[in-house]
Formats: structure tokens, sequence, C-alpha cells
């Protein structure tokens, strides 16, 4: 599908507040925009967001109920009661567990770690994990990235004689369960600074507030910020404020000392020797951890995440790797069986503003990623349901700008539970309520989605010539990083590109074009490569000028012959620029 291409200039009162920082980096031209884009007005800032800091992270006592959920571990630990540490199958949930469970373990040995099952249990806490805990003796239950709407199952707890202390980063309800403290940036009222935290973000200011209250040097936790990072870029959460500063911490463990089982993922996955990026962990690191609570169970991933024997995190990753590569087919096979019954619906042409779809065989763990795909292919809100423990248990997706929380919430009364974010969400209901939820959801995106979002976007930060694209200009993006939601890789966009006379098609099935391209400011070569757009290449090889839009990457290729290399998202022949 074609994306619109959208610039918005910086505004008169922008302009008046980039001065300063156009004089800092007269250098580079369009790096003062891009600062002012994110927010960034002045060379004080600027320095602050190029060069992160752990001194730049919040006090977590700032967050609602935090000094009572260090005194309930204290008192727990002051006890000897017994502490299990629970948290949801995927990337985010098994990181935070790891976090939690290898920090407190340093201090006590009263504590263990449970993962649910995704196809015995699903999602959240269980009256039967209550029990197993209460005939285990367990007092204190330390819940990471789900809980919060487990209302009925906290006070069942109760019963039991144990208490939650509740991590969360999901939208909660009006009603809040009866824990012991409750852990959650998006509660309404709260007033803590960074309100878009991981799941494992919310545990780990939970252990720097217990280190903290404890006076114990926060050293050891924060060569933890490996698993905080890669639970940030796999989660999607906005990389910004102490998110970003995490995520930067975290990947400079990642790229010099990683636990033994991030190490043993690292290796496995070809990325040994290599400088990992946020894009390694959300395509190669990320799919591996999650691999084992789509296909397995989610404990194998935290097993390895908390190994203390590096034959043994060896051992674990290539298990891993394998329910990876399972996956993998899995995941194509659902897919195309997904799209083979919306091409023989029409859905491509359908006047319908959303995909609800539904195959009971369909394997649990993989929905959530076709969910993904057939929004990214039809761009529409999507909803992909399978039969589990006799319910329709699904996964939502959601297009740029639109909440599909607020859409699966204005069903509410039809499903059994749901929760997530506003662009992903899980949710279950009976079978015999799919075709009213179909309706309805149908009836809430029709009358709720933007015309402007249901067509792709790419947002273009800045025009360059390739004048512009000197060694400086590079440096300074690199520091940049950490990417994702809220600073995105900047786009930019250079018009009346011409072939140099030597691109060419390359690829299996010459799909995709390599290019070598000049502009008319200057006689520089710029390389680029153009992924499956080998429909251009007879436009392009005629010598007819076109419009590019594109990141700057650095070519670390064995055989480079550019330090630099344009990553084309998209081609547009000339006359065709919005």
């Amino acid at each position: 599908m074609t994306s619109k291409w959208n610039y918005l200039p910086l505004t008169s009162e922008e302009q008046k507040l980039e001065l300063e920082l156009a004089r800092r980096y007269s250098n580079c031209t369009p790096v003062s925009e891009l600062l002012v884009q994110r927010g960034i007005t002045s060379v004080a800032e600027a320095e602050k967001f190029f060069h992160p800091s752990l001194r730049d992270l919040h006090d977590p006592f700032l967050m609602p109920d935090m000094d009572k959920a260090v005194d309930r571990i204290n008192r727990a630990m002051g006890s000897k009661e017994k502490i299990l540490v629970y948290g949801d199958y995927d990337v985010d949930g098994t990181t935070a567990v790891s976090l939690v469970y290898r920090y407190l373990q340093n201090f006590y040995s009263e504590i263990d770690f449970y993962i649910p099952t995704r196809y015995d249990e699903g999602y959240g806490i269980s009256k039967s994990t209550i029990d197993r805990a209460a005939e285990e003796d367990v007092k204190l239950i330390i819940i990471l990235d789900c809980g919060i709407k487990a209302i009925d199952e906290i006070k069942y707890a109760a019963t039991r004689g144990i208490d939650f202390i509740i991590c969360d980063h999901h939208v909660p309800d009006a009603e809040l369960p009866p824990a012991a403290a409750i852990l959650n940036p998006k509660l309404e009222g709260s007033t803590y600074p960074c309100r878009h935290l991981s799941g494992c973000g919310v545990g780990y200011k939970l252990m720097q507030a217990f280190s903290i209250s404890n006076g114990i040097s926060t050293a050891e936790l924060e060569c933890m910020l490996d698993l905080v990072a890669v639970s940030i870029a796999a989660d999607i959460v906005p990389m910004v404020d102490e998110n970003r500063v995490m995520a930067y911490m975290g990947l400079k463990r990642l790229n010099t000392n990683p636990n033994l089982g991030l190490r043993a993922i690292i290796r496995t996955c070809g990325l040994g020797g290599k400088e990992i990026t946020i894009s390694d962990v959300i395509f190669k690191i990320g799919p591996r951890i999650n691999a084992s609570g789509r296909m397995q169970s989610g404990r194998e991933a935290v097993e390895l995440l908390v190994a203390r024997d590096s034959k043994d995190a060896a051992r674990k990753s290539l298990a891993i790797d394998q329910y990876n590569k399972d996956r993998k087919e899995l995941d194509k096979r659902i897919t195309d069986e997904a799209n083979a019954i919306l091409e023989e619906r029409g859905e491509m042409y359908s006047p319908k503003k959303s995909i609800v779809i539904y195959n009971k065989d369909w394997h649990k763990g993989i929905i959530g990623i076709v969910a993904s795909r057939l929004t990214e292919l039809y761009y529409k809100p999507s909803v992909v349901l399978t039969l589990s423990n006799g319910l329709a248990t699904g996964s939502s997706r959601s297009v740029q700008g639109f909440d599909i929380y607020k859409a699966i919430d204005s069903v509410r009364d039809l499903l059994e539970n749901f929760g997530g974010h506003p662009y992903a969400v899980g949710l279950s209901l009976k079978e015999e309520n799919i075709p009213e939820f179909t309706r309805r959801f149908e009836e809430y995106v029709a009358a709720h989605i933007l015309p402007e979002q249901q067509t792709p976007v790419i947002d273009i930060d800045a025009f360059l010539s390739f004048a512009q694209i000197t060694p400086e200009l590079v440096s300074t993006l690199r520091l940049f990083n950490p990417f994702g939601p809220g600073n995105q890789k900047p786009t930019f966009c250079t018009r009346n590109v011409k072939d140099f006379g030597t691109s060419m098609l390359v690829g299996k099935h010459l799909e995709h074009i390599k290019l070598e391209l000049v502009d008319d400011t200057s006689g520089k070569v710029i390389n680029g490569i153009a992924f499956n757009m080998a429909r251009y290449f007879d436009y392009i090889h005629a010598g007819k000028p076109f419009n590019i839009c594109y990141t700057i990457e650095e070519n670390t290729h064995h055989n480079a012959t550019s330090p630099v290399q344009l990553l084309v998202k998209q081609i547009r022949t000339s006359g065709e620029m919005e």
C-alpha cells in the first residue's frame, strides 16, 4: 500500500526556538530542526538528550504506592515469608520477572518465580495458581506486566492469606484490585513523570526504591538494565524520558557485558561481534524470548535470563531458537490462511473499516503476530481470534493514531476479559458473541476512525540535498539513538535524484535495487538500497528524475564502498510529491 508523505514544517514559534540550536549545529543543517521536533529547544537540553545519564532517572518514590510496596517487601523479608515473583509470558513479562527475581535473590532466599502457560492458564493470575501458591505457604506475590484488572482473583487471594504488589503498565479500569500496593504510572491521578514505562521498567523502579530504602548501592541493579532495554524495545513503548535513558544504558550493557542468557541469545542469532541496536532487539532478540511463551512455556525464557552458567545458557538458548523457527513456520502458514480468507471476502476492496477474523484451529501463540501482519497489509484495525479453553481468544492491532483500546472497551459487555494499550489489546469472549462483536466493533471503528488514519503515513523530518549528507551529520545522527516511538529514526526526503548509471537489480529474485544516485547540488554519488522496489528499475535506469524518502544508515558490510547508505522507504516518480 502506497503511503502518504507528510512533512510538517516548524511553526513560526518553533523557528524562533530553533535559533540557538541552529547556531550551535550550523555545520549539520537539519539537526536543529530535528531537535525542536522532539521538544528540545536549548543547547543544554540537546546535550542532555545526546548524552543520557542515570542521574536523569526519576525518584521511584514519586510513583504512588511505592512506599507501601517497599514496606511490604521489607516486612515479608523480615518475617521470612515466602515471596513469589509472577509475570506474563511475553518478553516484557519474562524480562520483568527475571530482573526482580534475580535481584531480590541476592538478598533473600525464600523466593521463587512463576510464569503461567499461555494455553492452560492464559493471561494474568488465576485462582488455581493462587491455590497452589497458598499450598506452598506463599504470603506475598509480586505480579509484573499484568494484574491491574485481577479484582476477583486478588480478593480471593486475600482469603488465602496472600498479599499482592501489582507492577503493571496496562490501562486500568475505574475499579482497582485490593492489593497491598499498585504500581502503575497510568493510574488516574498519578503524577509520576514517565507515564509510559514498560512492565519491566515498573519492576526496575520497584527494585530501585527497594535499594534506596535499604541503603543498598544500585550499581548491581544498573547492570540489569540490559533486561529493561529488551523490554522497552520489544513492547514498543515510547522512547522518551527515562525510557530512553534506560534503553541507552541497557544497550551499552548489551554491547559490552550482557547477562549470560542474553549473551547466549546474541550468539545464537548471529549478532556476536556486531553493534547491537534497538532494531536488533525488536527483530532478533525479542522474538526468540517471545517464542518460548508462544510455543512452549515462558518459564524457559526466565530460566535462560537468570542462568548463572554459560553452558547451561547456551543449551537453553538453542532450545528457544528452535521454538522461534517453529514459530516462524506457524506464523507464515496462519498468515497465508488468514489472507486467503480475506481475499475470498474481497477485503482489499471492502468499504469496512475493520477486520475481525476467527478460526478455532489457529495457534493461540501466533495470533498477535498475524493481527500485526493483517493490519500492516490492509491498514485496518484488526482482530484475530482462535478457540482456547472454551473461549474465543484473540489479539488486536491498530493503525497509527487510532485507539483500539477504546474500540474494544466499547463492546466490553460482550467480553469475558480484555486488556492492553491504544495499539494492541488482548481479549476473550464466548464463541456465540463473535458475530455481534464483529458488528459492533466495525460500527465503532467506522464512526471514530479519521480519514487520515486509513492511509499509512511516512512522516518526513526534513528535506536534504546530497551535499548536506556529511560525515558530521552522520556522526550527530548517531547521537539520536536509541530510536523508538516518540523518537523515531529521522526520515529525510531528497527531490529530483537520478541514477548515476550504475544502479542494478539484486536479490535472489532480483526484487531489490542497489542504487547509486546523484542530485543536482553536487557531483556526490550516494549509495542506497530499495527493498522490493524492482518495479521502479526501468524508470530509474532510463535516467529520469524521482523523489525518495529514506533513513541514513552506516554501511557496516565488509564489501562496502561507502560508509553511508540510504535505506529507501519509498520512491515517487517526478511530479508525484505531495
